[in-house]
């Protein structure tokens, strides 16, 4: 196990990634994202600590935008959450992937969240602006070049901070997700799920590829923030 994850599976491809994976296999893995976002991704916390402190008055809701937001489940989250904690929030969640965005945007209507097929790159060019910008579990996918134009991105489309929330890969987390994953079926959420871990950084590696300005902090036993805050 050490020996398979010692270093990034970087070349290797999810599924659900590929334009010609089966469909309902795809449907089914976004549907199945909201319990394992919920339950294993640390946004609970990551709310908590980040997003709730910095609502601004009632007079406007915290604007964020969800770069690669797949299904659309975190952006419903954390509009779930912030209702509830009386923090009014405006989601965008974007996603270059037309399959990605046309489920997310058949989603049940969350009050302050909409959803577009879109890159960041195409928000930049429009001059939109937010708050924060977030990510969950999409560093990992990024080729080099993509990474670092994502993180451009984000430093030109946040008017506070960026967050981008990622696995560390580990051969416990490989072990752990492996048994945990196991009732999930009729999707790519196992599969794909471990294929990820093997994609993933480790703290030192992703500090050493991320541009100054900056910083990785551990959120979790098996997840890290990529964060940046304005000056």
């Amino acid at each position: 196990m050490e020996f398979l994850l010692r270093r990034r599976a970087a070349a290797a491809t999810e599924q659900m990634d590929r334009p010609d994976c089966d469909d309902r296999l795809l449907d089914n893995t976004y549907r199945q994202f909201g319990l394992i976002n919920r339950v294993l991704s640390g946004w609970r916390r990551i709310y908590a600590k980040e997003l709730r402190p910095i609502a601004p008055p009632q007079s406007r809701p915290l604007t964020i935008l969800d770069v690669g937001c797949g299904g659309g489940d975190l952006a419903v989250l954390l509009s779930r959450w912030a209702a509830r904690d009386g923090k009014p929030m405006h989601i965008t969640g974007i996603d270059p992937d037309p399959r990605a965005a046309r489920f997310a945007r058949q989603r049940a209507v969350a009050s302050g969240v909409d959803f577009r097929e879109a890159h960041s790159s195409d928000l930049v060019r429009e001059g939109t602006r937010f708050d924060v910008v977030i990510s969950n579990h999409v560093l990992h996918h990024l080729a080099p070049d993509e990474l670092r134009q994502l993180l451009v991105d984000s430093e030109t489309l946040a008017g506070t901070k960026s967050l981008h929330n990622d696995l560390i890969r580990s051969p416990a987390a490989f072990a752990l997700f492996s048994v945990a994953a196991l009732p999930f079926r009729q999707s790519f959420i196992r599969e794909d799920g471990l294929t990820s871990i093997r994609r993933s950084y480790k703290p030192g590696e992703l500090s050493a590829v991320a541009p100054p300005g900056w910083s990785v902090e551990r959120s979790s036993a098996f997840h890290q923030v990529l964060t940046w805050h304005h000056d």
